[in-house]
């Protein structure tokens, strides 16, 4: 077979090498997707091969979740006893809505660029997860940083869990506007993951939110870092209008 590969690989135009790339990666997430639907539990541990698949499938490994955030992410998904707040879309909604269909609980995702949220829906189609409220409007600058413009009025009170994966980092204040926006939605036992803990911009915000939200947090994952806060008062000040 990879004898094959590699011919194939010789013979055929790039062009057509893409295609049959793109239509292996549908297929090997369709069937990881199978998988975890009927057992996600199974999945909370790096290196697990359905996650691997996930990431592959989805096709953007340079920037998607890689395994180590996105079994933290189905770690506490899995636990969590309330709603779930994500900031910024991809993999991790797949995955994170499929576990809240599976177990009645609802996720409420962030998104600001259009395309991106078209992509997502489609998927949440497919796999008919209806536990998803997608909330996608441009960002909102907020004069010292731009941030999500969230709908806080239909949002629910208390998340128990946010995933924060956006905006990107080279947004005006980064990741910092989900303390100052909806810090009030975050309550005590609210557990935080930061992705790109190996940027000393995320390092520098999640000591502020440490700070506002009496939050001590830890860095976990090696490939990829990611930060895991908990949130013991919830002491904030205001919240952004």
């Amino acid at each position: 077979m990879k004898l094959l590969l590699r011919f194939l690989k010789l013979i055929l135009p790039p062009s057509t090498r893409q295609f049959l790339r793109a239509i292996h990666r549908q297929f090997i997430f369709h069937r990881a997707m199978k998988k975890f639907i009927r057992a996600p539990g199974t999945c909370t541990q790096p290196g697990n091969p359905v996650l691997n698949d996930l990431v592959y499938g989805w096709g953007n490994e340079t920037w998607s979740a890689l395994d180590e955030y996105l079994a933290g992410c189905v770690k506490h998904a899995l636990s969590s006893p309330g709603p779930i707040l994500e900031c910024g879309s991809g993999l991790s909604t797949i995955v994170v809505g499929a576990i809240a269909q599976k177990y009645g609980k609802k996720l409420w995702t962030l998104e600001h660029r259009a395309e991106w949220a078209l992509k997502l829906t489609t998927y949440l189609k497919k796999y008919k997860i209806d536990s998803v409220t997608l909330n996608t409007k441009p960002l909102k600058d907020y004069g010292e940083y731009c941030w999500y413009e969230p709908n806080l009025r239909t949002m629910p009170d208390r998340f128990t869990l946010v995933i924060c994966d956006g905006p990107p980092g080279t947004t005006k204040g980064g990741r910092y506007g989900l303390v100052p926006v909806v810090g009030n939605k975050i309550k005590p036992g609210c557990v935080i993951l930061l992705d790109d803990a190996g940027r000393k911009e995320e390092l520098a915000i999640a000591r502020k939110w440490a700070s506002e939200l009496h939050a001590p947090f830890k860095i976990l994952g090696t490939a990829k870092p990611y930060i895991e806060m908990l949130v013991l008062n919830g002491r904030f000040l205001h919240t952004a209008e």
